[in-house]
């Protein structure tokens, strides 16, 4: 039998389990395969003792539906910078990239197929580059990789905001308030920008725009007559003014990255001291827009995700990610997929598009 072994990595999101569903389902086909997972990412291998399951029929049946990831998943724990507690309570930060390819390699697996974000990939580069047959799922609901058109889990977390930023226009019509909704984006606005789009914003601030708080409250102030009127601003967390910088706290130990979160609260701050007179209340999405079921688009796409990413090792093409381009299901050298992030483009035509719907980005 040929063993084959699938993890998730980095934050989780909706989809992930239909991709290791996909994988399952494609590889029983084949009779000779057997299917395991590492439990939060190469957590499982690494750990004493470790932690791997096999991926039964019954582990895997109807897992589609469901958000999260059964195999559980990690931010702090790669291999390449491994997080170790030190005697005073610091963290230092090891490769433990040799010791995780000896473990990888004593356990003899055909394929490791690597369902994580840009971190995920670059992982699975250095693997694949000292020797391990791996290949690489995309996923982030950020949409940030410019080496697949889309990734699963960005609809979704789309949706959920959108839902979100509807049932706030309600509120801020009857109240004549402004409401200020921030949505996930560390890098890269699309979330906010989508959500925009399909909401209806007046307002939507994204990492790529720096903006100008008092265009910002010029355009509030045109919302408003006699006192009343409303209005709703979308806030990407990575979001910052032209002269400022983006709201953070130090991330957690073991986190290689800052905090983002509470810039709905700092635009807030920014307005009134700018002079905006109307009454504001912020709403901060987090981790909503991460959990739950998958949209029917997010599932199609992480299932055929997962078959062709067995596929690819059924023909041992590896060091290669899984893509959609161009409404196509492809692969990609690792090196291409983990080159060049996916960033809103300021003179793109959804930028272009959402400023002749009347939206204004601050610049």
């Amino acid at each position: 039998m040929k063993k084959i072994l699938v993890l998730t990595g980095g934050g989780d999101c909706p989809g992930l389990n239909a991709v290791i569903r996909g994988i399952a389902k494609r590889a029983r086909k084949e009779k000779n395969w057997e299917l395991y997972g590492s439990i939060e990412a190469f957590n499982g291998v690494l750990n004493e003792p470790q932690e791997i399951v096999k991926l039964t029929s019954k582990r895997t049946a109807g897992i589609h539906v469901r958000g999260g990831t059964i195999l559980k998943t990690t931010n702090k724990s790669n291999p390449i910078k491994y997080p170790v507690p030190q005697p005073d309570g610091s963290i230092k930060f090891i490769d433990r990239s040799d010791e995780l390819v000896d473990k990888l390699k004593k356990l003899d697996f055909d394929a490791v197929i690597n369902i994580g974000g840009d971190g995920s990939q670059k992982i699975s580069k250095v693997l694949h580059d000292k020797g391990i047959p791996v290949i690489g799922v995309p996923k982030t609901i950020d949409n940030d990789l410019s080496a697949t058109d889309m990734t699963f889990g960005f609809q979704t977390a789309v949706q959920i905001a959108t839902d979100s930023f509807d049932k706030l226009v309600t509120t801020a019509e009857s109240h004549h308030r402004v409401m200020i909704m921030e949505v996930m984006g560390r890098d890269a606005g699309w979330i906010a920008a989508h959500t925009a789009i399909a909401g209806g914003a007046e307002i939507c601030l994204i990492p790529e725009i720096p903006y100008n708080i008092h265009k910002l409250v010029e355009r509030i102030q045109h919302r408003y007559v006699k006192g009343r009127g409303f209005v709703n601003i979308v806030i990407a967390e990575g979001a910052k003014p032209k002269e400022g910088t983006i709201t953070a706290t130090v991330g957690e130990k073991g986190s290689e990255h800052v905090r983002l979160g509470g810039v709905a609260y700092q635009l807030s701050k920014q307005l009134k001291d700018a002079g905006c007179r109307a009454e504001i209340r912020e709403t901060v999405l987090g981790h909503v827009q991460r959990g739950g079921t998958p949209s029917a688009f997010d599932r199609v796409l992480a299932s055929v995700f997962g078959v062709k990413a067995f596929e690819l090792a059924l023909e041992k093409n590896f060091g290669r990610m899984v893509a959609l381009k161009n409404n196509q299901i492809v692969s990609v050298p690792l090196e291409e997929a983990t080159q060049k992030p996916n960033f809103v483009i300021p003179d793109s035509y959804l930028v272009q598009a959402a400023k002749g719907l009347g939206i204004s980005f601050g610049d």
